[in-house]
This record gives C-alpha cells, structure tokens and sequence, in this order.
C-alpha cells in the first residue's frame, strides 16, 4: 500500500477543476491559478496526464514513458512545487491515469527495445502484441510507410544511436537487432537488413488489414499495454505510487477503463495498492446501465451532463424539429438505424484489422469443433453481426463467477442475431468452452466499435437536435420527464454518493453553454425553423440538406457577438464532423473538393451573419443561457463531486476538441472577473453553490429529492435534510429569499433558496 504519511490528513474531495496542461501550460502556469480557484470554492485540481509524452503531444494521452513526469510541463520539480503550492491553499491533486495504452512510436523507450530485441526484449510482454501473428508476418508490423518500401530503402542509412544502430528513413529512425547492421550497402543489402529485424515496415494503409498490436479504438499510432501482468502493472505504475507515497497526489481518474483486458482485476489490484486514495472511471453507462461493484468512488460524470439536458430539453419542442429536419433533408428512420449502419461502415473499415483478430483468435479456439470455422469469410460475417448487436461498450467475464447481468446481455445479442455459427462465437465469450484470448479481445472491440460507431459517426450523421448527441446520450432519448429524473437523481444518492459529475470535459462534443443553447431550440423551435428558412436561401453548392442544419446548430451554439475566430473555429470543426460521419470524406481519405464546398458554404454563412444575425438568434441565445444557469444549478444539487472543465465557470461555447483547448484567460478571470453579465451570473452561482455545499455537506450528500414540474420548465427541485431544504425553481416565480437568482426576462429565470428548520428562519 502506497498511501503516504500525509495520507491522513488527506483533504477531502468536494470540488474539481479539470485543467488542461500542454499548450503553454504547465506546472507553474497551473501553480499561479491556485489562489484564484480556491476563491471559486474548488477542493482540488484536476490534471490531464503528466508523464512524458509524445514531442508535441497537444494532450498527452499518447505517453512514451510512464516513469517520467513530461518536462515540458516543468518535470519532477515543478510538479512538487505544486503540489506543495495546492497544499499551502489547502487544496490537492488529482491525476488523470492512462494504463490503457502507449505511443506506438519509436519515442517510446519500451516499445524501441522490444523492436530492437523482439520477444527477448523485457518489455516483449508489456505490450499486447500478438508474436503469433508478428512471427507469421516476419515481424513487429509497423504501417509507418508513406510509399513503397523499396523506394524508402534506397534512400535509408544506418546511424548509431545512444542506445545502438539504428536505421534511418527521413524522420524515421528505426532500431535495429544487434549485429545486423554490418551488411553492406545498396538495394539488396538494405532489403536483407530490413528483412533481419523483429519489425516489418508497412504501408501505413495496410493497418485497415492487419496489425500485429491492438490499438486504442481505431488509433494505430497508440499501443495497448497489458497492465493485467503484474510485473507490467508494477512498472506502468512505478512514478504514480511515488507520488502517491510522497503525498502529492490525492485522487486519480482512470482512463478508457472499458479498454483493459479486465477492469475489476484491474481496480482490486490498483485499490490494494493506493488504500483509500479516491479513484474515479471514465466509464460511459448507456440507458439503465449501473456502474459494477468496482472499488472505486464512481465514475466521471458523463451520464449526469445526459440527464440534465434530458429533463431541460421539450418534448413537444423536439416533434417539431424533428418533422422539420426530415422535411428539410428527406431523412428516414431513427437513431437506431442511423447506429446500425453506422457499426456496419465502422467494421467495414476502421476496425477492420480487430475483426480480422477476432477471426483468428475464434479459428485457433475453435480448431476443428466447427466446420463453419474453417470458412473464415463466413466466421468474419459473424463476428461482424455479433459485435454489431451488442448494446452496450462491454461485458466484463474475466473467468470467474459470470455476472448474470452480462450473460442475460449476451443471450439477448444472440437472440437478435439467428444463426448457429454466431451463437458458437458468443459461446467462446459465455461459456462453458470459453476462450479467454477471444473472450478478452472480444470485450475489448465491442468498445472501441460502440464509441466509433455511436459517438464518432451516427452522432455526425443524425443531426435532427445536437443537444442529445453527446457522449453516453442517445439521440432517440432526448427527454426525460421530471418524475424519471427525481427517480434517476434518488438512485444517485444511494447508490452514486461520491461520484463525479459534470456537464463539460475534454471529450463532451460541446461546451455546457454550448449544448444548452441547443437545447433551446426545443424550448423556441420556431425561432430555429425561421433561422432554417434564412440559412437555407443561401446558395446550396451541393453541400447536402442535412450537413446544412449541422453547421447553422453549430454557429448557434459557436457564435459571439466580437469574436473574430468564429468562422475560423466553425470552418475547422465542420471539417472535422464531415469526417468524422464518414459520408462523403474521411480522414484517411479526405475529398478535398466535397469539404471546400461544404467549408465555403460555412463561410458563405458566417459572412452573411456576422454584422445582423437573424431574427430569433437573440431569444434562443437568451433562453440559453437560463437553461444554462439552471444546468450549473442542477449539476450542483447533485451528491457527489462537482467538476468544472476549464474556463466553464465563465460562458463556455465551445465545440469538440481541439476547440475546447483553447487558451483560458485566467489572470483576467482572477482580476476583473467575466467580461459579460452571463458569466458573471455564472461564476457567481457556482461561488455562492460551492460554499452552500461546504456549509451543509449532509444536505447535498444524503439529502431527500423531490421534482415536480415539466420538462423543460416551468420545473421545481427540493433536497431535504436534518430540517433544511433547498429549493430550485426553473421559469417560475420565487420564493421569499432566494439564496441566488437570474431573471432573464421573457427568457425566464433560475431560482435557489434555503429554508432552515422551525424556529431557525429563512437564510439567504
């Protein structure tokens, strides 16, 4: 156990701001914000990844070494003269933890010495390699190539290296297995050195094939790492127990758990070694989905942002955006549809390579138990089906005692998908006759295809209301009525007490304010239809009906008045929504000519509203930022760990990363404050919130919940504990002594007060 002698007085966990380090900021950067956060009532702050990254990593999560602290964020040093400055304020830190995967790149030292070494290299099994496959093809595979590899060799040298030889092809400089070097020069002695080594160079095309690792969802260039091995754990873990043990880090996130081979041997091992050191995962839940009875405090949030713009969002208003977009694009069909092609398109390609595992892994486990298995076309077709109906990101057998949660999910994928070669495949997942190679591999993609699939392309494709098209939200749900929402919020209290909760993270497809001004137009859905109606008398240019109605959202959601980076910041992510749906271009191959029409009618629209929006965009952005509002207000009602993403306690309008990286200008926050009467609400609501949690931890912690009202408002929320009750009203009229209040007009207004017990008086 690695909890440190300052591990009890560790500060307690009511508040996290999540910064974003890289990009210019660093530790000293995060150290001069310290007074200005603890100001706003945040406990700790909340770090993305820390270790050595990749040389130019804008985010770090593609770590070369997990051993070193980056010093590009100020190293070893820097980092404990923060945590001793988060200390001196009486706050603490919290890291984000990526054990999932690596650099799949020569940066990284492990990954050097096994292409250097091959199986004997002591790193050979830290990373999930599959050497059965690599011996089959000759070697490591690296799709590393931008051409042909013959071309490559003419032009390579052999240079030393401090660690050895190493063979040089422009930016490339590959190791090479000691004693190959010495073979002479020309065309075929460069052949026969490449051909000597433990990798084989590739066109980087070649990974929609085959590979020879297993990657991060579809990202070649990020390696999985097999922290199920004990000795692999100790290593990926070494600088983070140090830090624990020296006291410097009080609470860890752990990314993409759904990703590891097992993630409650996994959490038991890691919860072993930390003691009572607070861990959350990112961990996204769908529909009814509970969190499994990990040792963890919960997870980080992402289902409470789905509730919230859920019980905000009109029913009635989302019918009639809904019959205008389909008569406005001719789309046909629902979510679910849309998802299911969606899976097809994403296996047909993106994760092609992982079928082709899946294939093979399901050949040798089966061997000669099924004819059907030797026709590897038709067990491709099966595996296909069987991924695609799988309904959520994972089961979670490990081998032990099946959970009959995951086995009554893999009877109803089967039941959804006739034929008998499908049911063998789910057979080796459930067992009896498991195979644990399949079962892990297997758990691992279904994953990687429902966040490709679900978030990174239907969600691209289906644009009827971008409010419900967030991660772990489901575009066909994008209501929820008061009373589900008390009852979802109750569940909450008993069963999620200490979890986080948040409304904006590096990863949500839109800022919080963002999102609410989309739900707005739920709220004014004629106010949009007229916006439409502008927008679609703009030359079209062939830009499809569909995409048009993405973009006009996204300036809604994107624009301020004065910004001069609007049609830049729109223009980018346009592009990268194109292809991310996979329609019409792709980002392997991109077709320049469809994106510069569709990215000259943005612009083509920016110009034209840049001076005079239309009539409506004024009423939507107000009643925006009253939903807003009344977010932050139910964000903070909730029990657990409220997180605010960087720069959010001021008006937020950003779209998906990298936009949401933008720098945040902290030292005029910390001074003057928000520059607009919006923000100045907000950062006064999460102020005035945060010391009301503070004063009256019970109240938020194990408080009763009550909801009445409508979706969407006029809306009432009461917690009650020990005598007190706080009360929030959405739209309505308040009761005397508001703690805090917005009045927003015809926009409406946002209401909290506290009543005290009998004979204790109202406080305000």
């Amino acid at each position: 156990m690695v909890t440190g002698g300052r591990a009890m007085g560790r500060i307690p966990v009511t508040a996290t701001y999540r910064l974003q380090l890289r990009g210019g900021v660093g530790f000293a950067e995060a150290e001069a914000i310290l007074p200005y956060l603890r100001g706003l009532g945040i406990s700790h702050l909340f770090l993305s990844p820390v270790q050595l990254a990749r040389e130019g990593s804008t985010h770090g999560y593609d770590i070369t070494d997990p051993t070193r602290i980056d010093p590009v964020l100020g190293g070893r040093e820097g980092f404990s003269r923060l945590a001793a400055a988060a200390r001196g304020q009486g706050m603490g830190l919290i890291l984000d933890l990526v054990p999932n995967h690596m650099a799949f790149d020569v940066e990284t030292p492990w990954l050097a010495d096994v292409m250097r070494h091959g199986q004997d290299s002591r790193f050979a099994r830290h990373f999930d390699i599959d050497w059965a496959s690599a011996g089959r093809a000759g070697g490591l595979l690296l799709p590393m190539l931008e051409g042909d590899l013959a071309e490559a060799l003419a032009d390579a040298v052999v240079e030393q290296s401090p660690d050895g030889p190493v063979l040089r092809l422009g930016a490339l400089a590959l190791p090479l297995a000691p004693g190959t070097e010495r073979v002479g020069t020309g065309p075929e002695a460069m052949q026969r050195l490449h051909d000597a080594q433990h990798w084989r160079l590739r066109h980087w095309r070649s990974e929609e094939r085959r590979l020879s690792h297993r990657r991060f969802f579809n990202v070649t260039q990020l390696i999985g790492v097999r922290v199920e091995d004990p000795a692999v754990f100790e290593d990926v873990h070494a600088l983070i127990f140090e830090l624990i043990a020296a006291g410097e880090v009080d609470g860890l996130r752990i990314d993409h758990v759904d990703g590891l081979a097992d993630p409650a041997g996994y959490l038991a091992q890691l919860r072993g070694r930390v003691g009572d050191l607070p861990v959350w995962v990112e961990k996204i839940l769908t529909g009814d989905e509970a969190l499994r009875g990990w040792p963890v405090q919960g997870t980080t949030g992402y289902e409470a942002a789905r509730a919230i713009a859920q019980v905000l969002s009109r029913a009635e208003g989302v019918a009639v955006l809904d019959r205008a977009w389909r008569r406005a694009t001719g789309f046909e069909g629902d979510f679910a549809q849309a998802l299911a092609q969606a899976k097809a398109d994403v296996l047909a390609a993106d994760l092609a390579a992982e079928v082709t595992a899946l294939v093979g892994l399901a050949t040798a486990a089966l061997g000669e138990q099924d004819r059907g298995a030797q026709d590897r076309g038709a067990l491709a077709d099966a595996v296909r089906a069987l991924l695609a109906a799988f309904p959520r990101y994972r089961t979670y057998l490990d081998g032990g005692a099946a959970d009959p949660e995951d086995l009554a999910l893999m009877a109803g994928t089967v039941a959804a998908v006739p034929g008998e070669l499908v049911a063998t495949l789910a057979r080796l997942v459930t067992g009896p006759g498991a195979d644990a190679a399949f079962r892990t591999r297997f758990q691992q993609v279904t994953g990687a295809l429902t966040a490709k699939a679900h978030e990174d392309t239907a969600e691209f494709r289906f644009n009827r209301y971008l409010a419900a098209n967030e991660v772990g939200s489901d575009p066909d749900e994008p209501v929820m009525a008061p009373e589900a929402f008390g009852e979802w919020f109750a569940r909450r209290v008993a069963e999620a007490p200490q979890a986080m909760v948040l409304t904006s993270s590096h990863d949500t497809k839109r800022a919080e304010d963002a999102r609410m001004r989309l739900v707005a137009l739920s709220h004014l859905p004629g106010e949009f239809a007229a916006i439409w109606a502008v927008a679609a008398g703009l030359p079209a240019g062939g830009v499809a009906a569909n995409l048009r109605w993405y973009i006009v959202q996204s300036w809604l959601a994107l624009w301020e008045p004065g910004r001069a980076d609007v049609p830049g910041r729109l223009a980018e992510h346009v592009r990268k929504a194109m292809r991310e749906a996979k329609e019409v271009t792709t980002h392997a191959a991109p077709d320049e000519a469809a994106e510069a029409a569709a990215l000259d009618w943005t612009a083509a629209l920016c110009a034209a509203w840049a001076g005079a929006p239309p009539p409506g965009v004024a009423r939507l952005h107000a009643r925006g930022a009253v939903l807003s509002l009344a977010q932050l207000a139910l964000k903070l009602m909730l029990p657990g760990v409220p997180d605010t993403y960087q720069g959010t306690e001021d008006a937020a309008f950003h779209l998906t990363d990298p936009d949401n990286r933008l720098p945040v200008d902290f030292a005029a926050l910390a001074s003057g404050g928000p520059a607009t009467g919006f923000g100045q609400a907000k950062t006064a609501l999460l102020r005035r919130m945060l010391a009301l949690r503070a004063a009256h931890p019970g109240l938020f912690a194990q408080g009763a919940v009550q909801v009445t009202g409508e979706a969407g408002g006029p809306l009432e929320l009461v917690r009650s504990h020990a005598g007190q009750a706080l009360r929030l009203g959405v739209d309505v009229g308040g009761a005397a002594a508001p703690v805090w209040s917005f009045d927003g007009g015809e926009a409406g207004r946002v209401a909290l007060w506290l009543e005290a017990g009998p004979g204790q008086g109202r406080r305000s």
